[in-house]
C-alpha cells in the first residue's frame, strides 16, 4: 500500500502545484482543469485512506 499512498500523494501535490500556477497565470481554463484534477486526486486519496493534510475540510 505504501507505493499507492506515495503515488496518490504525488498526484495531489502535482495537482496543487498546477492549480497554483494557473492562479498565478490568471488562466481560467487551466484553473478549471487543475481544480477538477485536484478534486479527483483528493477523492481517490481519501477513498483509500491516504491522509493528504486537509481532512478537516471535508
Amino acid at each position: 500500500m505504501a507505493g499507492f499512498a506515495e503515488a496518490a500523494l504525488e498526484r495531489v501535490r502535482v495537482a496543487r502545484a498546477r492549480l497554483a500556477a494557473a492562479w498565478e497565470a490568471d488562466d481560467a481554463f487551466e484553473e478549471a482543469q487543475a481544480s477538477d484534477e485536484l478534486e479527483d486526486a483528493l477523492r481517490v486519496a481519501h477513498d483509500h485512506g491516504v491522509a493528504t493534510g486537509d481532512e478537516g475540510g471535508r
